[in-house]
């Protein structure tokens, strides 16, 4: 979330106003973790710039102190009411009389001589003005026709950010695209660059690196309506129904208003209630599936939530399909057993009356769906690239209709042909649906034998990821990491290494740098241990060896050459020079951003399969992407941390 602070400059009426943001509105933004800031270079009236108007409209929060008249501070005020409708807090100190027009208005007022004694009290105004669901703003509250612009407009992503995220979709690195989302954070551009990295996530299936990105959208505003979408699909992915309806009602509740969205958070709704009903009845004994189901009426609610978005756009084929399968169950199930059909209809309408209403429903729906598939492919045909959801949709309907399981199987087959592990998951899984409740299950049987390359679950090893130090060059003036202490820092990292290997599923993969001390013994002790590693390197080898190498001496040189003869290294930059879009991060370089980058790709297999070793000695302030850094990262992620202490470790070394 990003600040934007109108204020006087400088000494002004025995008001020092930078001192003022210094010791009052830096800090409380800092507590709520707020980047952003002032425009430096507008510090006379009458010096209106682009960047000006950008900011005002395009900042998430604007703290404006309104102590003295001062011409700037009311026309940038009035600049930002007319344009957002909330998040605008006031602070004074006593001065000049309020104008007319501001009376109405709530300021926090501080001490001019002690503004620090008003830190606790700002922050918690700040918090509050961020949760409140209601304008502050007195032109929208006056005017309530009046619509905000969206800043989101206005904010250009940086072609080379761009670029990045592209290269990291067309290479499947998904680690990279968590570190492009982690780094867009502070940018004046931070909320679309947050959108566009998690939207590839959800597109690469990296649904945890979704829910972080998507989150951090909506921090700035609970009521985005992309950002509770896109997250009512996480939280689906993730298993966490309840946040997943909280953020798709929250999202209607906002007023979306486009048919695709609008398609898109009633399909969440029918999926979670199709996942409980799944759930509801088989926890009960196989023999009773059937009646358990019809009788469920997260059935019928499943059904309505996915008939509800094909309505709403009904070149939405996946949830129509979805509300097929349904209202075919139902049909199915309520022939099947009439007894627990006249149980579960409406006293309005005899159960046989219902029962055919729901086969002309069905009758209805398929030759709807048969038109919406068939302009689908039509569309392809023209000038769409290949849709392998469509192809497995066409297959989905013949699969509720076709007389032919040998033919609804050769469709299964055409469809599945080079399809990933999560497409022919799901298809399966629909599959063993049918199979279970005795429902089109010749179809469904012929189907699934072509879902057989599918291996069985496993429970796959853990991802390890190791962060430490290098070994000391010479004339360090306190010891951290001395060359007499290698062999008790590789005995301390090979009994953490084993004890990962101990633990359920074992370790399937080491992620490190290639610096002389703790990575290139992490890299030695895993290859002994024959955990396979993959090397992450900051810039290429002959830039890298100088610098984080050679000082140790040419042993490590010749130890990370037989490293890269092992396998090719990633490589995160092609020099030291960052990206143009990372100026503003001025204490970020590329070994921090090299860290983070190892971390992320750790990551990217789920926090509960990430353990993060660190061999470190506590010490703090290294920035974003240093140890400690690394650590906290990994912890609030929720992955496994293990810390090998090198003050204890290597006490007997350093005396």
């Amino acid at each position: 979330m990003r600040a934007f602070i109108v204020r006087p400059f400088g000494l002004k009426q025995n008001i020092d106003f930078d001192a003022v943001e210094r010791d009052l509105i830096a800090p409380a933004l800092d507590a709520l973790g707020i980047t952003g800031r002032t425009t430096g270079e507008i510090v006379s009236q009458g010096n209106i710039r682009e960047d000006m108007f950008r900011l005002l409209l395009t900042a998430d929060l604007v703290v404006a102190d309104l102590s003295i008249h001062n011409a700037n501070v009311f026309y940038e005020l009035g600049i930002r009411h007319s344009l957002r409708e909330k998040w605008t807090v006031l602070l004074r100190a006593p001065g000049d009389v309020v104008p007319f027009d501001l009376l109405t208005d709530r300021y926090l007022q501080y001490d001019p001589a002690n503004p620090k004694a008003t830190v606790p009290a700002l922050t918690a105004t700040i918090r509050a003005s961020l949760a409140s669901e209601g304008d502050d703003s007195p032109v929208f509250r006056l005017l309530p026709a009046m619509s905000p612009q969206d800043p989101n407009v206005f904010l250009t992503i940086p072609r080379e950010f761009g670029e990045a995220c592209a290269r990291a979709v067309a290479d499947d690195r998904t680690g990279d695209l968590a570190l492009l989302g982690q780094e867009a954070h502070g940018c004046e551009w931070e909320t679309a660059g947050l959108r566009l990295i998690g939207n590839a996530q959800i597109d690469a299936r990296d649904y945890e690196g979704a829910r972080v990105s998507w989150e951090a959208v909506r921090s700035s505003d609970v009521d985005d309506i992309e950002a509770n979408l896109r997250l009512g699909t996480v939280y689906q992915r993730l298993g966490d129904l309840p946040r997943s309806d909280a953020a798709v009602a929250r999202a209607l509740k906002a007023g979306v208003r486009r048919p695709h969205d609008r398609a898109e958070a009633f399909a969440s709704r029918g999926r979670n209630a199709k996942m409980r009903w799944v759930q509801s009845w088989r926890g009960a004994p196989p023999d009773t599936w059937a009646t358990k189901a019809l009788e469920s009426p997260l059935l019928r609610e499943a059904y309505r939530g996915y008939k509800c978005a094909f309505l709403e756009d009904l070149n939405a084929f996946y949830p129509g399909l979805n509300a097929l399968g349904l209202l075919t169950v139902t049909v199915a199930l309520a022939q099947q057993q009439p007894e627990v059909w006249a149980t579960v209809c409406d006293d309005d309408n005899e159960p046989a009356t219902q029962l055919e209403q729901c086969q002309r429903r069905l009758r209805s729906l398929t030759g709807s769906l048969e038109f919406a598939l068939k302009a689908a492919k039509g569309r392809q045909d023209r000038d769409q690239p290949e849709d392998r959801w469509l192809r497995i949709g066409l297959a989905d309907l013949g699969l509720y209709g076709s007389p032919r399981p040998a033919r609804v199987a050769a469709d299964y087959r055409a469809a599945l042909v080079g399809a990933s592990d999560f497409e022919t998951r799901s298809v399966r899984d629909q599959l063993q649906i049918l199979i279970d409740l005795s429902v089109c299950k010749e179809n469904a049987t012929a189907a699934l034998a072509q879902c057989s390359q599918l291996a069985a679950d496993t429970t796959p090893g853990r991802i390890l990821v190791f962060t430490g130090h290098r070994i000391d060059e010479d004339g360090r003036a306190v010891p951290r990491f001395p060359k007499a202490a290698e062999s008790a820092a590789r005995d301390a990292i090979r009994v953490a290494i084993k004890s990962e290997l101990a633990a359920n599923g074992g370790v399937a993969l080491g992620l490190a740098g290639g610096a002389n001390g703790g990575d290139i013994l992490f890299h030695e002790v895993c290859f002994e241990l024959g955990v396979p590693t993959r090397l992450y390197l900051a810039v290429p080898p002959e830039q890298f060896i100088p610098v984080s190498v050679a000082p140790a001496g040419p042993d490590w040189i010749d130890r990370f050459n037989r490293l890269l003869d092992r396998e090719p290294p990633r490589v995160l930059q092609e020099s030291e020079t960052m990206p143009s879009w990372l100026s503003h991060k001025s204490k970020y370089n590329v070994w921090q951003r090299n860290n983070l980058w190892v971390l992320f790709n750790a990551l990217t297999c789920g926090a509960r399969r990430c353990t993060a070793i660190a061999l470190w000695d506590g010490a703090s302030g290294d920035g974003d992407g240093g140890t400690q850094d690394l650590v906290t990262q990994a912890r609030s992620r929720g992955a496994k941390t293990v810390t090998l202490d090198t003050r204890s470790l290597f006490a007997a070394r350093t005396v």
